[in-house]
């Protein structure tokens, strides 16, 4: 188990670029399966869940090969199919919470996907019905073999539908839409997730011969076709890093310059922040964050009320930034609500914070109140254990903050979703150390 030491109450300063987008990557690697010819995809994390999702394509015996840094081409030309029920698939598909995102490919490719219990965050409940749902909609036959938690669907051949999603989960968006552009027929898709990483799979689906109208929206309609070809393809930048940075430099109260946002894909971030009295500015496209040396205050509703962030689907904020907006706050100026709705257990590590000094009422599994300190007192430095990416660079970011040195253990987590976060946060400035 790795561990960071973190020595803070020092500045930050200079520039930082996000990664390639995560959650992107899980999506569109995936959709490599839909064809037999060469896929180049730019700008992939070089980091541990998607170099996982890399290898499993691999052993399915697609053609893998390492162009540049960040760069990738792929031809799964001769996919061993069978790979999917073998006991190795079984075993490294359920360390990796993305093997979902290969269910859709190979069903509409080859007729059949099958995957073992995802494992991923411990954050709580994450269903997969919207995916399998909308795979029976479309014709596919679904078996569940409980004593190995093994998940599977076939059909000979997959038929359009109008599918009502139950939720407008991007997962289960990306698999269904990845299913239904090669099924007979129309397929039209209501409740749709429209978050940027999805319009940038339908996108680039669009390019490799995909007919799909309304992109961006949450209704969807899909013609059908026979094949799809091969294409290139960029990931955008990403947006939970932005965030990750900005909070980070508002709570060091450091100036910082955020490179290569894709402020257009940005949506409520830069606003969200704003509510919390972090001043941005936009420079071209990067973001650029002055040092609040005289801190930040939290806005109040138009009465006067608390001021309240929840998530919410597209266009509304991620719910993997939550996270970093309860950190933040625990140092601005006035109160703040954080209503965390999708997943029950990710405020947990909260107990951590209040260890080194937070004033946070944990109201219920997905309500905390935040009193912030207005930086008339400091965090405190402590020993910690990183429970999930998101709350573990949150924990990083109140670490940076803290008077004093503190140790983060798990740090695997962190390193699922962040690349070479230890360079790049000591080249601005951090004093972040990874031991052995």
């Amino acid at each position: 188990m790795g561990t960071f030491s973190i020595e803070g109450g020092h500045p930050l300063s200079g520039s930082i670029t996000p990664q390639g987008a995560k959650n992107e990557a899980l999506q569109i690697l995936s959709a490599v399966l839909l064809t037999p010819e060469p896929m180049v995809i730019h700008n992939i994390p070089n980091i541990i869940d998607v170099n996982k999702l890399i290898q499993l394509i691999a052993d399915f015996g697609v053609q893998v090969d390492q162009i540049g840094p960040n760069s990738y081409r792929f031809e799964a030309r001769d996919v061993q199919v069978d790979y999917m029920q073998s006991d190795a698939f079984k075993k490294d598909g359920g360390g990796l919470r993305g093997s979902i995102m290969m269910v859709g490919p190979m069903l509409a490719r080859f007729g059949k996907g099958y995957m073992p219990k995802p494992g991923g965050d411990k954050i709580g409940r994450r269903r997969l019905d919207t995916h399998f749902d909308g795979f029976v909609k479309l014709g596919a036959e679904f078996r569940y073999n409980k004593e190995e938690h093994f998940y599977g669907v076939e059909a000979d051949r997959l038929k359009g539908a109008y599918i009502l999603l139950d939720e407008a989960s991007v997962t289960g968006t990306a698999n269904v839409v990845m299913a239904a552009v090669l099924a007979e027929g129309t397929t039209t898709l209501y409740n749709a997730a429209c978050e940027p990483y999805l319009q940038q799979l339908c996108q680039m689906l669009v390019r490799m011969g995909a007919k799909i109208s309304g992109i961006g929206s949450n209704l969807l309609t899909i013609e059908g076709v026979a094949s799809l070809k091969g294409t290139e393809h960029t990931m955008l930048p990403d947006m939970i890093e932005i965030g990750s940075w900005i909070g980070m430099a508002a709570i060091t109260r450091s100036e910082l310059t955020i490179k290569n946002v894709g402020w257009e894909h940005l949506g409520m971030i830069p606003a969200t922040f704003q509510k919390l009295g972090i001043r941005l500015e936009r420079r071209g496209d990067d973001i650029y964050v002055p040092a609040h040396t005289d801190g930040y205050q939290i806005q109040t509703f138009i009465d006067g009320s608390i001021m309240t962030i929840a998530d919410a689907p597209w266009p509304g904020l991620t719910p993997d930034l939550l996270s970093i907006i309860l950190v933040v706050a625990t140092q601005a100026k006035g109160e703040l609500l954080i209503h965390q709705k999708m997943f029950e257990s990710r405020l947990f590590f909260v107990d951590k914070l209040i260890d080194m000094g937070a004033k946070i009422i944990l109201c219920d599994p997905h309500r905390a109140t935040v009193i912030g300190h207005g930086f008339q007192s400091t965090l405190k430095a402590t020993t910690m254990v990183s429970p999930d990416i998101r709350a573990g660079v949150s924990l990083l970011i109140a670490a940076l903050s803290a008077k004093g040195t503190s140790t983060i253990h798990n740090i695997e987590q962190i390193d699922r979703g962040y690349e070479r976060i230890v360079e790049r946060l000591q080249g601005i400035g951090a004093r972040i150390q990874r031991l052995p």
